[in-house]
This record gives C-alpha cells, structure tokens and sequence, in this order.
C-alpha cells in the first residue's frame, strides 16, 4: 500500500501498520511526540490500523487536533483521579477545549484544597504509565456495562444512540470511559498539566436538568509552557473587569436589585459620562446626526407592525396580558420604530436625505439568568444607537460611512487591533426566521460584501446571525477569558421602511422608499467599558479616567496650596482630587498607584515657594518640578487629543 505524507512523499508498504509504526518508520523522534493521525482527513488514534492506500498526517502537540488528543487524554486522567478520590462521583462528559479540557461530575462542589488532592491523584496515575486501549461493545452491553458501573449519565447518552451503533470504550489500568477518543498511547505520555478552577455546569446545558460540578483544567508537552500559560491566568484574573471593576469601585450588583441590572458608581458613572459626551458631539458635530429622545417603553402595536413582537418577544420585558388588558406595554429592546415615527412626523423631501438620527437609548432584554456577567451581558444598557433613512444610492456610501466611524470610535479607543468583523447573514435553510424575500437578502448581503471588501477590511460569514429584517457587520472582541462579544452592529435595512410606510418625496413628485442603516458608533457603554477595564487592567488613557490627577501635599501645613492647586486644575476642567490625610507622603503615593490615577502632584515647601508642582506619572515615574500652567497645558493637550501613552516604568499597579 501506498501512504502519501503531509509533505507529499510516499511511503510503500507490503502489508498494514498502525499510524504508529509507520510514525516510527518516519523518525523515531516524530513517533515520540505524535500525538494522534489523520488519515483521509478523518483524525484518528496512533493505534489505528491502515490497510489500504491512503493520505496520513502525524499530529503532535504542534497541531490543534493534536493538542485536542493530548489533553482529551487528560481529562480522562482527571475522570479517573475524581473516582480515585471521590468513588460516589458519577462521570458525564469531559472534552478537550481550547485552552485546556474540562470534566463534568455529579458530585458535590469541589474546593481548592479538594483540587490539589485530585491533581495529586493524577500525578500518580500519569507515573503508572498505564496504556491507553480501546475496545467496543454493541449497544445493548454497552448499556448494561455501565448500568453494572453505576454510570447514569453514560447510560443515557449511549440510549441517544441508535440501536444498530457499536458503542466504543477507553480502558487505562482498571479505569474504563465511554468515548469514541481519539487518545495518546499512555497516560504517562502528559507531561505538564494544572487543574485551573470548578463552577456549576447543568447536565447537557439546560437548567432543567441536574446541576453537576466542572472541572477545568490544561495540559502542555513542556513545563515552560504550562508555568507561561498559568502566568497568563494571573493575568487575565488581574484583569477581569468583574473583579478589577468592583475594586476600582466602578460598579456593582445588588442580588435584590436583581441579575444584569448592574449599579455604576460614580467613578464608573464619570468614565460612561465622558464617552457618552464624547459620542454625541462627534456624531452630531463631525458626522452630520441629529439627535432624538424617544420613551422607553410602548404598546404591543409597535413591535408588532415592526415584527419583533411576531419575532423578538422571548427577549423582551412585557407588562401585561393581551388577553386580559385593553393594552399591553413592553419595555424597548431597540429604537428603531420611535425613530421612524420621528422622521415620519414631517414630510420629507429626496433633498433632505440622508437624516442621521443619533441617540443614546437606554434598553432592556430579557437574556437568560446563566448568560448575565458583569458589564458584558446585562438585562438593561445604554447604546450609542443610531438610524440612518437614505435613498437607495446613497446606501453603499452611507454604510461605508459608517464603518469609518466605527473605526475611528475603535481607534480612539486604542482596541482597533483587538477586533475582527463579521458579515451576519440570514439562513436560507430556516427563512420562517426572517422577513422579505431570498432576493432582497441576497442583494443586500452582497452590498455589504462589496462594502467590506472596498474598505480592504478582512472578514468573515456566518450564516445565521443576522437580525430577522437585516443583513449586518458585527464588530467582534473577545473578553480576557476567549469569549467573544459582538460590540458594533451596522446592519443593512431595505425592509422595515415599508413595514412602516415610510416614504420622500422624489424630484418626480412621486412617493419612494428609502433604505435604512441600523447603526451603533461605539455600542453598549456598559459593555465597553468592562472591555476598557480588561485591556487597559485599569490603567486607562487619560481623558477616559474618572480621577485624572491627584493632589499630595507633604503635610497639612501645605494643605492651602494643595487646594488652591486643585481649584486651578478644576478649572480647567481637569478631574483632581486632594489627599489632605495625616499620612506620610509615600503612604499617599503608594494609595494613589493603587487607584490607578495617571498623574500625582507632591507639594512641600519647595513647590510652595516657587509656585510650582513636582510631578509623578505612570508613563514616565518623577517627572520632576514643573510650572503648573506648563503642567495644565500638557494634559489639557493629552485629554484634548485622547492621547494614549506609552507606561514606561514598573508600576505598583501590577
């Protein structure tokens, strides 16, 4: 049989071998490292016998699928290490992910000191070396097999399978789990592995069902790269804005105030209030919008003329019974009809197009419990929304438009790499979802291709994820844990117009239809603001902080100085403070590093008598004596420009 390789040569053989053997055919050190094959592009065990002529690739750790099989093999590991130490609990299902691999038992919650002893256990189990061997068993025994091993939830997911399926099992010493792998040869083939953390995880993810325990975990080929990787943790836990938010007090929940329904402190209430400034004079004075304040909440009739009562109302607050109510009010998951009555208030005529309507809507959606997190996914936020009604040949334009402006709001912002864009397109295998025609969203999806790519914007497709009236670009970040947030929507529109007999005037007299863009410039604040927290781990750019300068004064003899310096920093608009406290000046420098303030004015005796400031930053340390006005000018210039400035010294922040 013929073998082609990865790289195109061909290996001739008389009779069949495992991926292994021809591994070691290829190099002993490759045999080594494999991890799992490919062959015929189906990723299977080294232990696989091929036959007949074939393509096969050898998977190390190097190779994602490869990595899957290493540390798949040890979630199994941790499967066994749990039963070792806690034989009453019952196994469901353990997957490799990208970061790591995570198990999930019937047991009661698992504290860190019961991690350690597990961890313990798996490094015992790794040691023994044991091999991995894989057997089967029809249906019906494989039933049965668990049934003896007291294993509920492998009982139920081998009765999901059909009748006439061969069940497969993973056999490591006296240890046996369901699972079709593939696995490394031999437990001791793990070489570096931490068990990260637990949490609560509901059996097959309905909170319906049983709630089990989850342990998460990683596994590496190298020590250097597991001990990198847990430093990478740290910091991530260093900047999760759910923890570093609350300690910065930029906000906080409130159990009785209820899930996703975060309170802003006035830090965090400054730092919303200076982006959302920034936002409407940008939009209103550089980008030609109009801004409208519409009611947060409307009868049923609207959304259903807009269709999201027919499409929407699982995600929506409604206060009422249609049966029962003369009327039934909801609470707005979106602007977008108000602000169509708003244009269709007045007549409008061809020459007034485009109007861009800009707003800062407050709005509620009722996501589910186990989705809410911090600022990221909450039940009511604040949106820099807009909508843009334009004539059919201005569309193309306008949406580039506003891509632009996305794009600088992104840029200003200073995460303009940190993104990736997204077309949302219908699914044609599920039009009940949607309204208008296959053509109509071809066409439009295909405007917004065209947009993109005109731009030299990189992106990519996903059937499904548009609104059920448009065609979008979704704006997409991850948080510090992977997870991936869409925070900009620009979404095409050639629908809702006519749903709500909105027309101009045309040069003809004649009554047209224009196109709508659903816009956000900068999206949710909330939502952004918890992505500001992560990347910057509270260290902001300047014009962002809600406490830009502090104030020191060596002793309270100074405090006059101290306060007449901040009254000058005040007035010109600078956010100060003073820390007249009886403590040591190094007390008082550490305090205000620790809250993160960009800037720290020391003032004694010196800077008293020469009317002046000794300046300490976190972009450059002692920054030495300066005049105060030269001081003021350079950060009003900082804050003007939203400059965002390299740190240049080891900071206590960390």
């Amino acid at each position: 049989m013929k073998i082609t390789l990865k790289d195109g040569s061909v290996k001739e053989y008389s009779e069949a071998k495992s991926v292994y053997d021809i591994a070691m055919d290829i190099s002993e050190g490759l045999a080594r490292n494999a991890c799992a094959g490919e062959v015929n592009g189906e990723v299977v065990d080294l232990r696989t016998i091929v036959e007949d002529d074939a393509t096969l690739n050898i998977l190390t750790f190097k190779d994602e699928k490869g990595k899957a099989a290493y540390r798949h093999t040890a979630s199994h590991v941790l499967a066994e290490a749990v039963k070792t130490v806690f034989p009453n609990a019952k196994l469901t299902i353990g997957p490799s992910i990208d970061e790591g691999f995570y198990y999930d038992f019937d047991a009661e919650p698992f504290s860190r000191e019961d991690l350690d002893k597990i961890e313990a256990a798996m490094k015992k189990i790794i040691k023994k070396n044991a091999k991995l061997e894989k057997f089967t068993l029809p249906r019906e025994e494989a039933i049965k097999f668990m049934e003896e091993r007291e294993e509920p939830y492998k009982v139920e997911l081998i009765k999901d399978l059909p009748e006439d399926a061969v069940i497969s099992f993973y056999r490591q010493g006296d240890f046996v789990d369901l699972c079709a792998g593939p696995h490394l040869m031999s437990t001791g083939k793990i070489k570096a592995f931490k068990l990260t953390s637990s949490s609560m995880a509901y059996w097959r993810g309905d909170s319906n069902k049983a709630q089990l325990q989850r342990i998460y975990g990683t596994a590496f080929d190298k020590k250097d790269d597991l001990n990198a990787y847990l430093e990478h943790l740290e910091d991530i836990k260093r900047r999760d804005h759910n923890r570093l938010g609350r300690e910065m007090e930029l906000f906080t929940t409130v159990d009785v105030i209820g899930q996703g329904l975060p309170l802003l402190m006035p830090k965090g209430a400054k730092m919303i209030q200076k982006m959302q400034r920034w936002i409407e004079d940008l939009e209103d004075n550089e980008w030609g919008y109009v801004r409208t304040k519409t009611p947060l909440m409307a009868k049923s009739d609207l959304y259903k003329i807009s269709g999201h009562w027919d499409h929407y109302t699982d995600g929506m607050f409604i206060m009422g019974d249609e049966e029962k109510d003369k009327e039934v009010f909801a609470l707005r998951p979106m602007t977008c009809p108000f602000q169509y009555y708003v244009y269709k208030a007045t007549q409008h005529s061809y020459k007034e197009l485009p109007l861009r309507y800009g707003e800062t809507s407050t709005l509620f959606r009722n996501e589910d419990s186990g989705e809410m997190h911090g600022l990221t996914r909450v039940r009511q936020f604040t949106i820099s929304e807009g909508h843009l009604i334009v004539r059919p040949d201005q569309m193309a334009e306008e949406f580039k438009n506003c891509l632009a402006l996305a794009s600088y709001c992104l840029r200003t912002l200073g995460v303009e790499e940190d993104v990736t864009y997204r077309l949302s397109k219908w699914d044609p295998n599920n039009k009940e979802k949607y309204i208008g025609t296959e053509e109509v969203w071809e066409e439009t999806q295909g405007h917004i291709r065209s947009a993109l790519q005109e731009l030299n914007i990189p992106f990519v497709e996903a059937d499904g994820e548009a609104a059920f009236y448009g065609p979008k670009v979704d704006i997409q970040a991850k948080n510090v844990y992977g997870k991936e947030d869409t925070m900009i929507t620009i979404q095409w529109d050639a629908l809702l117009a006519e749903q709500f007999d909105m027309y101009y005037i045309d040069q003809n007299g004649d009554k047209k239809r224009p196109c709508i863009i659903h816009r956000t410039s900068m999206g949710c604040y909330e939502r952004t603001l918890a992505w500001l927290i992560e990347k910057y781990a509270g260290l902001f750019p300047t014009w962002l902080c809600p406490e830009q300068v502090r104030v020191l004064p060596i002793s309270e003899k100074f405090s006059d100085y101290a306060n007449g310096v901040l009254a000058e920093l005040k007035k010109n608009g600078i956010d100060a403070t003073v820390d007249n406290r009886s403590e040591k000046i190094g007390y008082k420098i550490r305090e205000a590093r620790l809250a993160k303030v960009p800037y720290m004015l020391v003032v004694g005796q010196k800077e008293q008598d020469d009317k002046k400031v000794s300046v300490r930053s976190r972009y450059l340390g002692d920054e030495g004596q300066k005049e105060l006005s030269t001081f003021i000018n350079d950060i009003c210039e900082e804050i003007r420009t939203k400059a965002i400035r390299k740190i240049e010294v080891e900071s206590d922040n960390k």
